[in-house]
């Protein structure tokens, strides 16, 4: 069967991502180089996200709040290991006006000092920190804020690395180090719940390398996802920062004993780019195919109009079916249909709403309406159009939506399992599986901990995406360097 798209995943994974966003009209590139539009489908599908991720952030007992997105470059210079981590991603204010000059617009009035524009808000927020916590009862403090963040990015791809992007970041500060490190891992928790349990991307939760760290922090945790070109997706991490922000910042408090202590601190985020890994991870040669709970729409509605005679009975019965569909439930919310009333041919207004990842497409035509059937296509079986009656559909369609959630966190799940790599014994045959193979996926093998194995690493474009926090308790010898080891990891390719 023709495919609706114009390259293949098996052709140029790179380009059929592109093309699997331009077709389904969720983005494109702006004026302003690295940065994207982000368009109302593919808004849509952000704040679906958004708005699950949110309600956990807040029944886990934090509160939003927003920082301003200017941060003065002395608070950077605090932290001299955050700031030497993002120092070539960030973008800096150094003016506050412009003037005609030579017939151009030209920056004057040179700020005293300069400011950072927000690349993550951990000095800043620390700032307030110091300031809102005086005594162990301020705390545990546990705020979040939506916002934009701005990294200079020099290779971009829409959603997956842009130079300004759209996320959430998470910041509390505890008493003590347990506290510090339970909220870590629950946050980590969180974010597997979205991600896996509600966009269906399979995850494996683990703690980075101290290579792969984040700038700053005592220690990361993450959620490592598998595209379908074999590659890693960091979809989420959470960072101990131990005491190094709070000392750097001087967030203290009066602990119980009288005594002053320092708090202990984390930080945790998760962007658009998690759009980029549902696109990768469930999308097929077809276009988008999205799992119901992050579909904008559930059901769009076709209206079959062959001439004016009909046309009335037709729209009239098919916002009646919409109505009828909306009373039903899914994921505790109701059904989300859309009843399609553009002036284009059915032909064309179906392989658009394919294209997008709609889980269903429906027809009614004047002989459905007269029968009291629709004709069905299920977005995963797009070659297999069902006629039910209105009756039977509106009945099975929250049963069918869960099918289809089912099927594409499966389908996933499938494509991990083929692509896990486990035979590989040394770093001869992890060069040769990767470099003469031309070999994809997650690798498990044993690590060392040796700091020279992300360098050797690197010369092959591959890193450590993590040590699961499901280990086999095995022991063996270390697949870069041949030393014993115990602890498991996953070697790979990464976006």
């Amino acid at each position: 069967m023709k495919n609706a798209l114009r390259v293949r995943r098996s052709e140029n994974f790179a380009d059929w991502y592109q093309e699997v966003i331009r077709e389904a009209d969720m983005a494109e590139n702006s004026g302003v180089r690295g940065c994207m539009v982000i368009k109302p489908w593919g808004f849509a599908i952000w704040e679906n996200l958004q708005q699950k991720l949110d309600r956990l952030i807040k029944e886990t007992g934090h509160d939003n709040c927003y920082f301003p997105i200017f941060i003065p470059v002395e608070l950077m210079e605090k932290e001299a290991s955050h700031v030497e981590g993002f120092a070539k991603e960030m973008a800096v204010v150094t003016h506050h006006r412009l003037i005609m000059k030579d017939g151009k617009l030209v920056p004057d009035g040179e700020l005293e000092s300069p400011l950072v524009v927000r690349p993550t808000s951990e000095t800043i927020i620390g700032e307030a920190m110091a300031r809102w916590i005086k005594s162990y009862r301020d705390l545990p403090l546990k705020i979040n804020q939506w916002a934009n963040v701005v990294r200079w990015e020099m290779r971009t791809r829409l959603f997956l690395r842009t130079s300004e992007f759209l996320w959430q970041e998470g910041h509390t500060a505890h008493a003590t180090q347990a506290e510090a490190m339970e909220e870590t891992r629950l946050m980590l928790e969180v974010y597997r719940q979205v991600v896996e349990d509600r966009m269906r991307i399979p995850v494996i939760p683990g703690e980075k390398t101290p290579g792969e760290r984040f700038p700053g922090a005592d220690a990361t945790h993450t959620i490592e996802a598998m595209m379908q070109d074999g590659r890693a997706l960091q979809a989420g991490t959470s960072h101990f920062l131990g005491q190094n922000f709070s000392k750097a910042a001087n967030i203290s408090f009066q602990d119980k004993e009288g005594g002053v202590s320092h708090a202990y601190t984390t930080s945790w985020g998760a962007s658009t780019r998690l759009i980029g890994a549902l696109i990768m991870t469930h999308s097929d040669d077809d276009g988008l195919r999205l799992p119901p709970m992050m579909a904008p729409q559930h059901v769009v509605i076709v209206p079959i109009l062959r001439d004016e005679a009909s046309r009335d009975e037709v729209i009239q019965a098919a916002e009646t079916l919409a109505k009828r569909l909306r009373a039903q439930r899914f994921d505790d919310e109701a059904v989300r249909v859309k009843v399609d009333l553009r002036d284009d041919s059915p032909a064309n207004k179906r392989w658009g709403w394919i294209k997008k990842g709609v889980p269903f497409v429906v027809e009614l035509g004047p002989r459905d309406v007269a029968a009291g059937t629709v004709a069905l296509v299920r977005r995963d079986a797009i070659g297999e159009k069902r006629t039910l009656s209105a009756d039977e559909f509106v009945g099975k369609v929250s049963g069918e939506l869960g099918e289809l959630d089912r099927k594409l966190h499966e389908d996933a799940l499938a494509y991990r399992r083929a692509n896990m790599i486990d035979g590989i014994a040394s770093f001869a045959d992890l060069v040769e599986h990767f470099e003469t193979k031309g070999g994809t996926g997650f690798v498990t093998a044993k690590y060392s901990g040796d700091p020279a194995i992300d360098a050797k690493l690197g010369e092959l474009g591959l890193t450590i995406r993590c040590l699961p926090h499901v280990q086999s308790g095995t022991e063996g010898k270390c697949l870069v360097t041949g030393a014993p080891a115990t602890l498991d990891a996953i070697y790979a390719k990464a976006y």
